[in-house]
Parts: C-alpha cells; structure tokens; sequence
C-alpha cells in the first residue's frame, strides 16, 4: 500500500455527481420522521455510471499506476478493476459479524475523495462494506454530519502516511510499532492472504538475486569494471531502481527489503 496522490475531480463527479448527490441528500430530508431515526432502511438508487464512468477509471488508474489503491497489484494485468468507495456508499458495518446498518455515506457515492480504484479480491471479498471507526459513536449518519470528526481504522490512501502504519516482515505485512490502523487494515482487507504473500516474495527473491548479482560483479570488477561488466551493472541498478518506484507492483515491500 503506498499514497495515491489525485488531482482534479473528473468532470463528470462534479457536473452530474454533484447533481445526483443532492437528489440523494433531499431525498434524505423529504424521508419520513421515522425513515430519518433509522426505524426503515434508507436505500438510494446510485448511478454507477457517474461514479464508474471511463473518465473517472482512466484518472484512477494514471493516479495509481494501474495498481489497486490498497494490496499494490496491476490491476489491468488480470481484470478491469472496481471503482471502490472508500466510506462505503449504500450500508456499512463496524465488525464483520455485524448486520449492514444504513443508510451508508450516501453523499459521497460520487465524491473524488472517496474513489478509489481497487482489484475485486480487495473489494469484493475483504472490504465490501466495512468501515470500523476507533469511536463508532463519532459515525457521520447523514449527509448533515461531519466525517472529519471520524476516526477510521482503515487507512487512506491518499491522506494517511501509509508507512507510519504498516511495514514488511520479508514478505509479509505487519503493523508498525503496534499500530491499530496499519492491523486492522492488513486484516481487513486480507493484506496477507496467500495469493500476495507469494507475489511479494517471488519479487523478493529476484530482488535479493540482483543484488547479490551486483555485489559480485562490484568484488570481481574492482575499480575498474570492464565494458561488459559496467552494461550488466547499469541494468542492474536500473532494474532495482524501478522496482521501488510507485509505478511498479509491491513497491512500498520493495522499498523496505533495499
């Protein structure tokens, strides 16, 4: 998980969101007394053509390198990725065993701080609609409330300093110094899980190679390298050199281990 750094809002979010979510906010006030306490669900019909429109996928994507916000996988490589919510839309939940309380955070289904683009394993099998907050009493119900006053438990990625929270262990994620945010995120969204644990340490594994690669060539070489040996190093160095940029898959492991 590394930061997302967005720049400006697609346009779409701002001329048709921006209509859509105050249709859904009057919706919200015009709703009967008891509609408003909670007593009936509150459900909204979003409009995943604003939300998911191509304009704003193509600057999700050139933000975050094709990569999902939260496990760094090339999405693209393996499928077309989710448009994510990161204060979930619809309903929510503070535990995982916990029923979908609604309604969710409604007024931002098309707000650009709240998008990210995320792979469906992230989404659709670990996030979905959970979003514990440290106080769950502080949870912003409406669109009348303040998010600001929250306290999330899953990290940001484009306002939290992501390596204040989590590290690696070799290949494995861990929280720093105890961190209840970077702990509940590597659960939450299945940090850990199998499948990326094995990606992390094949890189791992090509990485400790070149370096170690580059290391004898550096012992054998001595001062004065010949031709051949200097071309092998610089690609060498070049190639290490890329896989700690944002651009490439796992960079925020890769940083750690070099």
């Amino acid at each position: 998980m590394i930061r997302v750094i967005k720049l400006t809002a697609p346009p779409v979010l701002i001329t048709r969101g921006g209509t859509a979510a105050q249709t859904h906010c009057d919706a919200h006030d015009k709703s009967p007394a008891a509609y408003r306490r909670r007593k009936k669900p509150a459900t909204f019909d979003f409009d995943p053509t604003i939300y998911a429109h191509d304009e704003v996928k193509s600057a999700l994507r050139k933000a975050q390198y094709d990569k999902c916000a939260f496990c760094e996988s090339k999405v693209t490589h393996i499928c077309y990725g989710d448009v994510e919510h990161y204060r979930p839309k619809a309903g929510f939940r503070q535990h995982e065993t916990d029923h979908l309380n609604r309604p969710g955070y409604y007024w931002l289904a098309y707000a650009w701080e709240n998008l990210f683009l995320s792979c469906q394993l992230c989404n659709q099998r670990f996030k979905r609609e959970l979003f514990p907050l440290l106080i769950p009493r502080q949870r912003a119900r409406s669109h009348k409330g303040t998010v600001s006053k929250e306290k999330p438990l899953l990290l940001n990625p484009a306002t939290d300093p992501i390596d204040q929270h989590i590290t690696y262990i070799d290949e494995t994620t861990a929280p720093v110094n105890g961190s209840r945010k970077g702990a509940a995120t590597i659960k939450l969204l299945g940090l850990n899980r199998p499948e990326l644990i094995d990606k992390r340490r094949l890189l791992r594994k090509d990485l400790l190679l070149m370096k170690d690669l580059r290391a004898q060539l550096m012992r054998n070489a001595g001062s004065s390298p010949s031709a051949d040996a200097q071309r092998l190093l610089d690609k060498l160095n070049q190639r290490l050199a890329e896989a700690v940029q944002n651009t490439a898959p796992y960079a925020a492991m890769a940083r750690m281990f070099l």
